[in-house]
């Protein structure tokens, strides 16, 4: 595959998504909220994206997918335990819960739990958290210092009217769609983002897209299957794929990333003797920013492959942590006009989602790449059916998302920032990654030789996908050998990148080498020293003088 190269990113409008008039917009969220069900301010409430989305009018239903869940997805029973958390609907509801002159709490006279394993929040040694986050659109560490916003949650703000969520709620038992008051501001996001073009798609929060994966492979395969992905992948999803006896069968790449001409190929050819296992109906994907390679795929090559998963009927896993991290074209000008919350989400690509009239995608979304890994909290949008089952999963696994993580991020997106705030956050995001790409480009061009170095810009993500002329290498020993000794050298010149065959997704070398770098993290001096170390460490291996020419 060539590596991957940085395209001029042009949002598209798919014409049947263009024919529903219920898009949900920025301002149209506070008209959406009037109209919605009354939020449950009990503890493990009820939730559903039903209760937050447009209805759908004129929308398709999305097709079942019993064919394609495996036994153990379909033997899933709902929690007793969870579904027990109904009844803890109050009579007297909580808006009658009164604050005492001496600081405690009267609770009226109703249904008294004894039936469940919650803990009193009496209990909880916390009683009021206080976080300071950045004032749209001052984002960067100095002005959140000088002049960011504290938002506080206190135990007890549900009934002393102060907020919708609090500490009492939050931090105990919650069901695993996760809590009604963050679901509510990601079913918006979902709406307002990607439009799903079917009826009744439904999000749930996740404690993450790795463990949402590993539920998702539980829910359709079997031992002795395959799965199929780039040729080459997240390593962790392979990992992952290995334990339950799944195998992956990598699709190649071009520049655009994975090439649906070659799936069609695989599928169409598929010998289930010669590989002994039978054809693969699942694929998983990273549509934008790919890691390691990162390469996007651009909206006709989207379109190109989901008309290939129908085709074969393949159900899609879209991994989508980079969305939004989509650049400007490189090299582009020195400085990039903020844009408009209309003008941004429309040159973002289509995401499989917002192509979807099947219903035969599960989008993994997740805050690890746009807030902070350390949340543990991301979402999956799909088909009420996969939901339901998801959910199922989730119930006796994962049993619900961190409390504290949902509260934090409730405070910072629905009542710090709001839709509006969030669109801004990541509109400056965007920037901070374009010139951090910028960066990394420039460093390779200053330090790596060209004589044996080939790379393309990244249009999206935080990898940076760098060709190796391997057979230039003056002993012309294997391409693993090689790979190694240039890892090693690198290491000995203190630099640390990752070698391109710990991302094969099939276990052989493939013919060509690439190393991945990654510019998220270091500053940008840190980046341009490891890339001058690493041109060091290559001009060593491969006997090259520094300018050009042997050594």
């Amino acid at each position: 595959m060539a590596p991957p190269s940085a395209i001029d990113i042009q949002g598209g409008t798919d014409t049947q998504i263009a024919t529903f008039s219920d898009r949900l917009r920025v301002n149209g969220v506070p008209a959406r909220r009037a109209k919605a069900p009354k939020i449950s301010g009990g503890i493990a409430a009820h939730a559903s994206s039903d209760m937050f989305k447009s209805p759908g009018h004129g929308k398709p239903k999305s097709k079942r997918w019993d064919h394609r869940l495996n036994e153990e997805s379909k033997s899933r029973k709902p929690s007793m335990l969870k579904g027990a958390a109904k009844y803890l609907k109050n009579p007297g509801g909580l808006s009658h819960i009164k604050n005492l002159s001496d600081g405690t709490f009267s609770y009226p006279l109703g249904l008294i739990s004894l039936g469940g394993g919650l803990p009193s929040s009496v209990y909880f040694p916390f009683e009021q958290i206080d976080i300071k986050v950045p004032t749209p659109p001052y984002f960067s560490e100095m002005e959140t210092k000088e002049s960011g916003t504290v938002v506080s949650a206190g135990k007890h703000d549900i009934a002393e009217g102060k907020s919708i969520y609090d500490i009492h709620v939050a931090f105990n038992y919650g069901q695993a769609t996760g809590s009604a008051q963050l679901l509510r501001f990601i079913t918006e996001h979902t709406e307002i983002v990607h439009h799903p073009p079917y009826q009744d798609w439904q999000c749930t929060l996740t404690v993450g897209s790795t463990s949402a994966l590993e539920m998702a492979y539980r829910m359709f395969t079997t031992r002795g299957e395959y799965i199929m992905s780039e040729e080459y992948t997240f390593a962790t999803a392979v990992e992952t794929a290995a334990p339950l006896g799944v195998r992956v069968v990598g699709i190649k790449m071009d520049a655009e990333g994975i090439l649906p001409s070659h799936m069609d190929h695989v599928l169409s050819t598929w010998d289930p003797i010669k590989r002994r296992g039978p054809k693969p109906w699942l694929l998983y994907t990273v549509p934008t920013g790919q890691n390691p390679t990162g390469a996007t795929q651009s909206a006709d090559r989207r379109r190109a492959l989901y008309r290939c998963a129908q085709r074969h009927d393949i159900y899609i896993l879209e991994d989508e942590p980079y969305f939004f991290l989509q650049m400007q074209p490189y090299p582009g000008p020195s400085t990039t006009p903020r844009a408009s919350h209309t003008s941004f989400l429309k040159s973002l690509i289509p995401s499989l989602l917002s192509l979807d009239v099947d219903g035969r995608v599960m989008r993994l979304d997740s805050f690890s790449k746009v807030i902070a890994p350390g949340s543990r909290v991301g979402w999956i949008t799909a088909s009420e059916q996969i939901v339901e089952r998801f959910v199922r999963h989730s119930e006796v696994t994962t049993q619900n998302p961190s409390g504290a993580s949902q509260l934090v991020l409730f405070k910072l997106l629905d009542e710090a920032w709001g839709h509006e705030g969030y669109l801004d956050w990541l509109i400056n995001l965007r920037l901070e990654y374009t010139r951090r790409r910028d960066g990394i480009c420039g460093a390779c061009e200053k330090f790596l030789p060209t004589e044996v170095v080939s790379w393309n810009p990244p249009a999206a993500g935080m990898f940076h996908w760098i060709r190796i002329d391997w057979r230039s290498h003056p002993q012309k020993t294997s391409l693993l050998d090689i790979e190694d000794e240039i890892f090693h050298a690198a290491i000995d010149r203190g630099v640390l990148v990752s070698k391109g065959s710990w991302f094969r997704a099939e276990a052989d070398g493939g013919e060509d080498m690439f190393f991945r770098m990654t510019f998220a993290a270091a500053t940008e001096e840190e980046i341009s020293e490891a890339t001058r170390r690493f041109g060091v460490a290559l001009r060593g291996v491969f006997g090259l003088r520094e300018g050009g020419g042997e050594a």
